[in-house]
């Protein structure tokens, strides 16, 4: 295939990780070492920055600087939840950007996000394909949740597990200082899929977690729940629970306080008040001591948590999708597959269409949980442990952080 030459578009989208910004660097990076790709502009906050004609030079950026992004949490360029309609019934928006393209002469788009994000870059690919203007356009996966489909894995979720078993490990051990009983009730993300709250399980099985873990892939029952922890409580004289925000009841209702007042740009439910509420419930029932816990954003943005193995993956996603485009391919998006070589964990990197990707859920399977709906079995625990490995490199200064400082000149 002949080479295209001409500059691209990186966007950031939907909610940051601990190392989205290390696979922003692996497309930046490859892309302004690639002859085939004559700029390299960066999208303020998503595919808004196209649209809005804001957007970075990222040449004119200290490498310096731009090789702190690893290391640095959350969207250097910023984000979105912005929803694309379809092209059909409104094209506006898409208008707009073939303008965008034309303006700055763009002919590749590289997209990171998570699966509303993949849908957003497909229908992009579709459209610039049907109005027959040549630019090839590669999705990058993201997401702390781990449900994009057709992907083992998904950069973010490793150093999100980590967190998060690491603080429940933090967390049961300051629950179990006093000789007064105590039930401990931790609130995890996770709106259908339990991936983040499984997690959890990682610090149980190493002597220092939950007692019980609910997640959404099952129906919950209060007045089960309310037995299980009694039961827990009066043959340890303490409990330690897990819950992920998405938990449900036999109708789909959440349990969660937060119904569907509040929602994101596409529509979701913004959850959270969980914890709080199944701590009233359970002091109501039991009149002990309880403490609800919501871990919130800290999930996604501990970068001095992060897992070394999932910064280095997430690097490689970028970078291979800048490489998978130049040599003519398109409407892709990078995807992982698990490997074992000599017992030993690593990853290869393949590609899906977008199409098939887009808007579907992967969710935990069924019989990785246990049977009655308060734990993990072994498979997950096999699943998770190799995405957690590593230490960050973290750049210090004064024993504090030092996070990347663009410039973002805009183009």
């Amino acid at each position: 295939m002949d080479q295209l030459k001409g500059a691209c578009i990186f966007g950031q989208s939907g909610g940051p990780t601990s190392v989205i910004n290390s696979s922003a660097y692996g497309i930046i990076r490859s892309a302004l070492d690639s002859p085939c790709i004559t700029r390299v502009l960066g999208a303020a906050y998503g595919i808004k920055g196209v649209l809005n004609d804001t957007l970075y030079d990222m040449g004119r950026e200290d490498p310096e600087e731009l090789a702190r992004l690893p290391y640095t949490p959350a969207s250097a360029l910023g984000s979105c939840r912005y929803k694309l309609a379809d092209p059909e019934k409104d094209d506006t928006d898409y208008k707009r950007i073939l303008e965008i393209f034309k303006k700055y002469d763009v002919r590749y788009f590289f997209y990171n996000g998570g699966n509303d994000s993949m849908d957003t870059c497909n229908k992009i690919s579709k459209y610039m394909n049907k109005v027959g203007y040549d630019c090839r356009v590669m999705g990058v996966p993201k997401t702390i949740d781990n449900d994009l489909w057709g992907t083992d894995h998904c950069p973010g979720y490793g150093s999100a597990a980590k967190y998060i078993a690491t603080t429940c490990m933090e967390v049961y051990q300051d629950a179990h200082v006093y000789d007064s009983g105590m039930v401990c009730i931790i609130e995890i993300m996770g709106r259908h899929a339990g991936w983040l709250t499984a997690a959890a399980a990682l610090a149980s099985n190493y002597g220092a977690g939950p007692d019980l873990v609910y997640l959404p892939e099952t129906v919950f029952d209060m007045d089960r729940f309310l037995e299980d922890v009694e039961a827990v409580y009066r043959k340890t004289g303490n409990c330690f629970v897990a819950v992920s925000e998405g938990i449900h009841y036999a109708d789909g209702t959440f349990v969660s306080e937060a119904k569907t007042s509040a929602t994101d740009g596409f529509g979701h439910a913004q959850l959270g008040g969980l914890a709080a509420r199944l701590a009233d419930v359970v002091k109501q029932r039991m009149h002990v001591k309880v403490r609800g816990i919501e871990l919130n954003l800290l999930q996604r943005c501990a970068a001095h948590l992060a897992s070394q193995t999932d910064i280095t993956e997430a690097y490689r996603a970028g970078a291979a999708a800048v490489k998978a485009a130049v040599s003519g391919m398109t409407d892709r998006m990078v995807i992982f597959q698990r490997q074992y070589q000599e017992g030993n964990y690593f990853c290869r990197i393949g590609f899906l269409p977008l199409e098939e990707v887009a808007n579907k859920e992967k969710k935990i399977p069924l019989d990785w949980i246990k049977a009655d709906g308060t734990g993990l079995e072994l498979p997950f625990l096999e699943y998770v442990l190799p995405l957690v490995q590593g230490e960050p490199e973290l750049s210090l200064e004064e024993s504090l952080p030092r996070f990347a400082m663009l410039k973002k000149i805009r183009a």
